[in-house]
């Protein structure tokens, strides 16, 4: 059975070093501890698209990571926002049972205290108001800081012998939490994994309610019919608990194990999916993204990728199409959003950015180079502007993920996203 915490411990707060103007200084010592020293941060202007004021850290010798803001103009937003981070941590557990995967990372960096400070500085960084983790095996180390920093958040964790879990945070100063449900997908026949669902009303704005939905899918490319399953679960109780509270605008945030080029992909931003017309071992679109193949013989002579999978349509048992699809007899799975991913509505250099306008990488370690991480927002939310990700050339000269200023196999996805103007707030705008 799956367990929820909720993390709220007033006591912690009074801290006024974790507050809103303070951000982190890196340490160049792996080894250091996981208290921090902070800064305060200062006041900057954007005057470019493409160039704004970054975070720059250092990872090995004559090698920088930069990450910019990219902003957009919509008229269509309201003066109501917030900043959602989704971010799969890499669980301690995981990083030492996959070991294999990181050949290339030194030991140091590995290890949790280096990797608890280096990713709990990151996050408080960006000061999202809403924080999405996933592989979280280490809620109460996390917790702590972000009591500290002023958030509360709650914790669901997996199903089965897995130690991690997901695990949604959020400004106790700007949102009260006033619904959630945690979702077993194993009492469904859908594995380990589990989500989260949780409603927010924002504390000054009571009439601005959302819901933040949080999920890590089952990671295994072959079996696309339990990633299919899980999502459309997901989505499901989803829709319930949003009409529960008057058709809320929903965000969905998580590692999805799937690729923009793939089939799951294609569900999320649709209305509906014809899953049998795929094979269910690359519905995923997870094959192909192993670095060497993505990259060819040299990374070097690096080309704009793409992790496409075939597209043949596979031999399903009736096991499976009901797994997928929740019924024996469905062919197609629906999705009641209309979901848009904040990374491809907000386009990026070709440095960073693929044809679909998702990040050309989200994680890197010695079996994978993809995008597999996404920020989802339905109709009544549109965001305005995201932290770009890595581009590969940098990221290909770390040697892979984690390494000393990146704590995860993943990077962060950041973006501020506002509410849509209501039909009085649009009419006194064109008045």
């Amino acid at each position: 059975m799956a367990t929820t915490f909720l993390s709220s411990c007033p006591f912690l707060r009074h801290h006024s070093h974790f507050r809103k103007s303070s951000s982190f200084c890196c340490s160049n010592d792996a080894e250091a501890s996981s208290t921090s020293s902070l800064t305060k941060s200062t006041s900057c202007s954007y005057t470019r698209r493409w160039y704004k004021p970054s975070i720059r850290t250092q990872l090995n010798e004559g090698v920088e990571i930069v990450r910019h803001w990219i902003e957009a103009d919509q008229p269509s937003a309201s003066e109501e926002k917030f900043s959602v981070v989704s971010y799969n941590i890499l669980a301690e557990r995981n990083a030492w049972k996959h070991r294999g995967l990181y050949t290339n990372v030194p030991l140091p960096y590995l290890k949790w205290n280096h990797r608890k400070r280096v990713i709990c500085e990151e996050l408080l960084m960006w000061n999202p108001d809403i924080i999405c983790l996933q592989e979280v095996d280490k809620f109460f180390d996390v917790s702590e800081i972000m009591d500290k920093a002023g958030y509360v958040g709650s914790y669901t964790r997996r199903t089965g012998d897995a130690i991690d879990g997901c695990a949604i945070f959020w400004k106790a100063h700007k949102f009260r939490l006033i619904d959630e449900e945690s979702i077993e997908f194993k009492r469904f026949n859908l594995r380990d994994n589990v989500a989260q669902l949780s409603v927010l009303e924002m504390s000054k704005v009571k009439s601005r309610k959302l819901m933040i939905g949080n999920i890590h899918v089952l990671y295994n490319p072959s079996r696309g019919d339990v990633k299919l399953g899980q999502i459309r679960y997901l989505l499901s109780r989803a829709e319930i608990l949003s009409e529960k509270w008057s058709n809320l605008p929903f965000v969905l945030a998580g590692d999805f194990n799937s690729t923009p080029e793939s089939a799951i992909y294609k569900f999320l931003s649709s209305s509906e999916l014809n899953f049998m017309s795929y094979d269910r071992r690359e519905l995923s679109g997870q094959s192909g993204c192993h670095p060497a193949e993505v990259l060819g013989v040299k990374k070097e002579s690096w080309r704009p990728f793409f992790c496409l999978g075939s597209q043949t349509k596979g031999f399903w048992t009736e096991e499976e199409v009901k797994v997928a699809a929740g019924s024996a007899d469905s062919q197609v799975v629906g999705n009641p959003f209309r979901l848009t991913s904040s990374y491809a509505t907000l386009k990026g250099p070709t440095t960073t950015r693929g044809a679909t306008g998702e990040p050309l990488a989200t994680s890197y370690h010695s079996k994978f180079l993809g995008t597999v991480d996404y920020i989802w927002y339905s109709d009544g939310l549109i965001p305005t502007r995201v932290v770009d990700t890595v581009p590969i050339d940098i990221l290909l000269r770390t040697g892979g993920l984690p390494c000393e200023k990146v704590g995860s196999d993943h990077l962060p996805l950041v973006s501020e996203i506002a509410f849509t103007k209501t039909s009085d707030e649009s009419n006194t705008n064109s008045q």
